[in-house]
C-alpha cells in the first residue's frame, strides 16, 4: 500500500517509510482497533507532518494514515444481540457522509467500514458531499477514487454551505426509502446496519441511532462503549446537547441491557430515519445555517409530532471526537439556530433560553413557515415532552438561584466559566450581564451549577467538577443576612482574592468582611431544602 503526502508536502512516503516512527512489532498497525504509540525521538521530516496533520485536522491524522484503510475492528456487540433474528425484509439504505476538508485516511476508513461490515445488498449508495473543501486530495484523487467504487457517489458544493445544507443536498439525491447519515470520521462495526433498519421497519416514526464509541484522536484507538455504560442524549437550557447517565428507574425497568432504549435526544451525528417521515418533519428547518441545533430541532418535533428516538446498543459505531473544529465555523449561525429552534418549539419554556443567554437576541428570519408545519402536524406541547420524554430535565423556575453572582465589595466582579468539560476553570471577570459562562444555577440541594458542572472546593482552592450529588464539597449555603456563601464540608466562606495576577476565588474562615459578601440573582430561600434554609437564615 502506497499513501500519497502530497496534501501535507512535497516529500512522498510509503508505509515503509512511515512505519520506523511507530512503536512496537505490530504490523500493520492499528488492526483489531489497537492504539498507535509514536517513538519519542521522531526527527524532521516526519515531525513536521505530525504536526501538519494536527494543524489541518484537528486530530493525529499520521497515526490515522499509518494505518490500514479497512483495519479489522473487534466485535463490540453484547452476545444478546448477537441471538436477534432481524426482519428479513429489511430496507436499503443510502447512507450520506458530508465532509470539509477531510484527512484522506479517514474519509476512506469511514467508506470502506461502511462497505465491509454491511450486507451488500441493504446498501444502496453511499452518498458523499463534498462541502467546498480545499485540499488537493479530495479533488481529483477522489474523483478517481469514486470512479472505481460503483455504489460511491459525490456530489460538490460549489460554496460553503455548513453542515445542515450539505446534508439536504446529500438526502435529496438519495433513492432509498432509508437515510443513514455519518460523519466523515467514522468506523462502522461488525452488524452495525441490521439493527438499526429493523427499528425503522418496526415502526417507520423511530429515528435511531448506534452506540457512538469513542476512537482516540491521538491514537485511534477503537473504545467500545460497553451496555453497562450506556448513556441517554439531553440537553440544557443553553440549548446544548448533553449526554446523561439512565435515570434509574429506566434502569430498574429494562430486561436486556442491550435493547433499544427511548432517548430525549439524539447526538445528530450518526442516525438513521424513514425519509417519509423526515419529509413529512420537513426535514431540517430550512432557515438553519451552517451548523448548529439540527439534532435538538429534529429530537423536539419527532417526539411532539407522533415519533420516538431511540439509541440501539446492539449498533456500533466508532466516531473521533475532535477538541476543536479545525477550520473557520460561523459561531453566530449556532446562536441564531437555537433561537429559532426556541421560537418555533419550546414555547413559554424559551424564556429560560433567553435567560441562560442574557437576552442577547438578533434578527431570525421568518419562522411563521416552521410554526404553521407544527400547527399542521397537530404536534404536543413542549410542557408534554419535558413531562412524558424528559421528566429528569430540572426546569429554572424551581432553582432557589439564578443568574449572575457578583461580589458586593465595589468591583462588580461575577463568577465566571470558562474551559470545557475537559478543562473546566471558574475565576472571577468582570460581569458582562449577557448570562453565558456568567449563568449559575443555585438548586435546592446546595448546588451552584453550570450546567453539569458544580462549584467545588478543593482545599480552599475553588474550581468546578462534575456534579456528584450532593457531595459535601459541593454543597453550599448563601446565607441572606450575612451575604455569605459558606461550604458545607469545611464551614469557610467563599472569598474573592486581588493579586498581582488578578481576581481569584477561595475560601477563608467566615469573617463579615466584604470580600466574602455576594449577591444571587433571584434569590428565593423558601425554595433551600429544609435542612440547608437552617444555615441560610442563621447569623454567622
Amino acid at each position: 500500500m502506497f499513501i500519497a503526502w502530497r496534501f501535507l508536502s512535497p516529500i512522498h512516503f510509503s508505509v515503509k517509510d512511515l512505519y520506523p516512527a511507530v512503536k512496537g512489532d505490530e504490523f500493520p498497525p492499528g488492526m483489531n482497533g489497537a492504539p498507535v504509540y509514536l517513538k519519542p525521538d521522531i526527527t524532521n521530516p516526519l515531525r513536521s507532518l505530525i504536526l501538519q496533520g494536527w494543524r489541518d485536522h484537528a486530530f493525529n491524522a499520521f497515526v490515522s494514515n499509518v494505518m490500514p484503510l479497512n483495519r479489522t475492528l473487534p466485535d463490540p456487540r453484547d452476545n444478546w444481540c448477537k441471538t436477534q433474528n432481524y426482519s428479513t425484509d429489511l430496507p436499503q439504505a443510502s447512507v450520506v457522509i458530508c465532509f470539509h476538508n477531510e484527512a484522506w485516511s479517514t474519509l476512506m476508513r469511514t467508506i470502506h467500514s461502511v462497505l465491509n461490515r454491511s450486507p451488500a445488498q441493504l446498501i444502496k449508495e453511499i452518498i458523499l458531499v463534498d462541502d467546498n473543501s480545499k485540499m488537493d486530495h479530495l479533488k481529483q484523487q477522489l474523483d478517481s477514487y469514486v470512479e472505481t467504487h460503483g455504489k460511491v457517489v459525490i456530489l460538490r458544493a460549489r460554496e460553503r454551505m455548513g453542515l445542515i445544507r450539505a446534508r439536504m443536498m446529500g438526502l435529496r439525491h438519495t433513492k432509498a426509502s432509508v437515510a443513514v447519515f455519518l460523519d466523515s470520521h467514522c468506523e462502522c462495526a461488525e452488524g452495525w446496519l441490521e439493527p438499526l433498519l429493523d427499528r425503522i421497519v418496526k415502526d417507520p416514526t423511530t429515528v435511531v441511532s448506534p452506540i457512538v464509541d469513542s476512537i482516540s484522536d491521538m491514537t485511534f484507538e477503537y473504545m467500545i462503549q460497553g451496555v453497562d455504560d450506556i448513556q441517554k442524549g439531553g440537553f440544557n437550557w443553553e440549548l446544548k446537547f448533553t449526554w446523561e447517565p439512565l435515570p434509574r428507574k429506566v434502569l430498574i425497568e429494562r430486561k436486556f441491557s442491550a435493547a433499544p432504549l427511548k432517548t430525549p435526544t439524539i447526538s445528530g451525528g450518526l442516525f438513521a430515519i424513514d425519509k417519509n417521515f423526515f419529509k413529512k418533519l420537513g426535514y431540517y428547518d430550512d432557515g438553519f445555517d451552517f451548523w448548529g441545533s439540527d439534532n435538538l430541532e429534529l429530537s423536539f418535533k419527532t417526539w411532539m409530532c407522533g415519533g420516538s428516538l431511540e439509541i440501539v446498543p446492539c449498533s456500533h459505531v466508532g466516531h473521533v471526537f475532535r477538541k476543536r473544529f479545525p477550520y473557520v465555523i460561523e459561531k453566530m449561525a449556532a446562536r441564531r439556530n437555537a433561537m429559532r429552534l426556541a421560537k418555533v418549539w419550546m414555547d413559554d419554556y424559551a424564556k429560560y433560553f433567553y435567560e441562560r443567554i442574557g437576552f442577547d437576541t438578533m434578527d431570525i428570519g421568518d419562522v411563521t413557515g416552521r410554526m404553521q408545519l407544527r400547527k399542521q402536524l397537530k404536534c404536543k406541547s413542549f410542557d408534554w415532552y419535558l413531562k412524558n420524554v424528559y421528566p429528569e430535565l430540572e426546569i429554572p423556575n424551581e432553582y432557589v438561584a439564578s443568574g449572575k453572582i457578583f461580589g458586593l465589595s465595589g468591583d462588580l466582579l461575577c463568577l465566571d466559566a470558562s474551559g470545557n468539560i475537559l478543562k473546566p476553570h471558574v475565576d472571577l471577570q468582570p460581569c458582562h450581564l449577557k448570562g453565558g459562562n456568567q449563568y449559575w444555577a443555585y438548586t435546592k440541594d446546595g448546588e451552584i451549577r453550570r450546567n453539569n458542572l458544580c462549584l467545588s472546593d478543593f482545599d480552599d482552592t475553588i474550581g468546578i467538577d462534575l456534579c456528584f450529588g450532593r457531595q459535601m464539597a459541593q454543597v453550599w449555603v448563601y446565607n441572606r443576612n450575612t451575604k455569605n456563601i459558606v461550604n458545607m464540608s469545611t464551614q469557610k466562606c467563599l472569598a474573592a482574592k486581588v493579586s498581582d495576577k488578578g481576581s481569584y476565588l477561595t475560601t477563608e474562615i467566615c469573617n463579615k468582611g466584604h470580600r466574602q459578601m455576594w449577591g444571587m440573582d433571584n434569590f428565593k430561600v423558601d425554595r433551600l431544602a429544609p435542612e440547608l434554609q437552617v444555615f441560610a437564615k442563621r447569623e454567622i
